[in-house]
């Protein structure tokens, strides 16, 4: 290694201190330019054209966005109304939630979308719909990405698919576990073991409240919820 650094530092004396090495260097650079101008040129311009591409992307998903918030302004409007037929389908002038997260799908205000239409397809009861869309919502809010993981358990307990709601519920529980809400995503998480007649899960689900969760409003009734699950399942004390 140090061999190689000397030979380099001598090179490099020789091009300094002798004008006609320099030259002949210049011109076999001169001469490798020629000979591979084409190539060059390609390499440089594809260079360029990558740099414009992701110019122009980050231009358009910009002005993508400032559209979508405005279309979702009077969306948001009608949800906030209860005027869900509206929110989720637009008013003729405005699009609505479903059109807004399919036209600006990427964005963030499109990603909003997909959270907004979730939860009024469920008050409509289209379940699955509604459970497509909030597994489409994507935040790196905690408290927030912990809500649609519980309103996709939901979904499924609408339709009847207890043991996978019961999952989402102790994802939503495990996401940032905190003191307020966790529990209460747990219960959610027992009730739906329960009626998924896993009361060995259900069960633990509760404990889980009692034992982590011990200043909990939900710690009271997680204690009756253990103990009829527990003998439900045959393993009362």
């Amino acid at each position: 290694m140090a061999k190689e650094t000397v030979q380099k530092h001598s090179e490099f004396e020789e091009l300094v201190e002798n004008p006609d090495v320099l030259a002949d260097r210049l011109a076999q650079s001169e001469d490798f330019v020629k000979k591979n101008k084409t190539k060059l040129l390609g390499v440089f311009a594809a260079i360029a054209a990558i740099v414009v591409a992701g110019f122009l992307y980050y231009n358009y998903r910009s002005s993508q966005n400032q559209e979508a918030q405005e279309a979702m302004f009077q969306a948001v409007y009608y949800f906030e109304a209860d005027s869900l037929n509206k929110a989720l389908n637009g008013d003729g002038q405005y699009d609505g939630l479903l059109k807004i997260a399919d036209d600006y799908s990427g964005t963030d205000a499109g990603n909003l979308a997909n959270f907004y239409a979730g939860v009024a397809l469920l008050k409509q009861g289209d379940f699955a719909e509604a459970q497509s869309h909030l597994e489409d919502f994507k935040s790196d809010d905690f408290l927030f990405q912990a809500r649609a993981y519980s309103l996709v358990g939901d979904a499924l307990s609408e339709q009847g698919k207890y043991k996978e709601a019961a999952d989402m519920y102790n994802k939503a529980a495990n996401h940032n576990s905190n003191q307020y809400f966790s529990p209460q995503y747990l219960m959610k998480a027992g009730i739906a073991f329960e009626a998924a007649n896993d009361f060995k899960a259900a069960a633990d689900s509760y404990d889980k409240i009692i034992k982590d969760f011990v200043t909990s409003a939900e710690v009271t009734d997680a204690k009756k919820y253990k103990a009829r699950a527990e003998a439900l399942a045959g393993t009362a004390n």
